[in-house]
């Protein structure tokens, strides 16, 4: 299927297309930009291709360029097309800030670096290195977010606010992951191989946290904000301190979809 073609069943192109449109009727200013960036377009991919293209372009590479690579990832990965999906549903749901899907769509830029990276991945697993690279440096010029192409990341994630949060290449994120600005999956020096952490299903990662080196982290955890984790997590284990240690257990299965940070209402270990 070509990205400009029409989703017949597309609750969130719908939604979003909707939104935009009567955001252009209530801000003429934005007009322009609205039809140019979502109201003319046929598709989500489409409309995001055309809008990553346009944050990521440079003097040496230009948005039209930009814009085939990006639609020719699309279009080849099922992954990705339903990726981009989830994760956009992932803000509406998780963040209370967000006002439709519009608002995270056009604005915010934890979910446009997210998507890029989707598309280095993929030129990365094609043999397309350097460009996966390139790709890389612009995401973090433009996004103030450092995310490794080689990384594999999961659906239905958030990554509120976004800026400062790295992403090393050996690093595994699951599903339904939450994470705020200034989180590092890192390594721990100068190992090789591979070296940096493994996120289960459902975790929340608070903001500021760090986790660092071929750690396992259990499927719905939760690391406290700011907390430094050198070892293992349990499932289901709430983590907090310097070094991090276990505090106590999340009051729900995924604690990424409840985002709730606090630790006094935890329950004992």
């Amino acid at each position: 299927m070509g990205t400009n073609e029409r989703h017949d069943d597309d609750p969130v192109w719908d939604s979003l297309r909707s939104e935009v449109v009567a955001m252009a009727q209530a801000e003429p200013m934005l007009a322009s930009y609205l039809h140019a960036t979502v109201i003319n377009h046929r598709s989500l991919e489409d409309a995001l291709s055309f809008l990553l293209a346009g944050k990521l372009a440079s003097p040496h590479i230009s948005a039209m360029t930009l814009r085939e690579v990006i639609r020719e990832a699309f279009a080849a990965s099922s992954d990705i097309r339903e990726a981009i999906r989830r994760d956009l549903s992932a803000v509406l749901e998780r963040d209370p800030a967000a006002r439709g899907v519009a608002q995270p769509f056009l604005h915010y830029k934890g979910y446009h670096a997210l998507q890029s990276q989707r598309v280095a991945h993929w030129l990365w697993n094609e043999g397309r290195q350097p460009l996966a690279f390139y790709l890389q440096n612009r995401i973090s010029e433009r996004f103030a977010m450092d995310i490794h192409p080689a990384a594999r990341i999961g659906k239905g994630i958030l990554i509120d606010h976004g800026t400062s949060v790295v992403i090393g290449e050996t690093a595994v994120v699951g599903d339904d992951v939450s994470m705020l600005h200034e989180v590092t999956l890192g390594g721990t020096g100068k190992e090789s191989g591979d070296r940096h952490p493994k996120v289960g299903n459902g975790v929340m990662i608070g903001a500021g946290a760090k986790i660092l080196g071929n750690v396992r982290i259990g499927n719905g955890s939760k690391v406290a904000a700011g907390s430094v984790v050198l070892d293992e997590v349990p499932p289901h284990a709430t983590v907090a301190g310097v070094p991090a240690r276990i505090v106590g257990r999340p009051r729900t299965e995924e604690p990424a979809l409840a985002m709730d940070q606090k630790l006094d209402a935890e329950s004992a270990a």
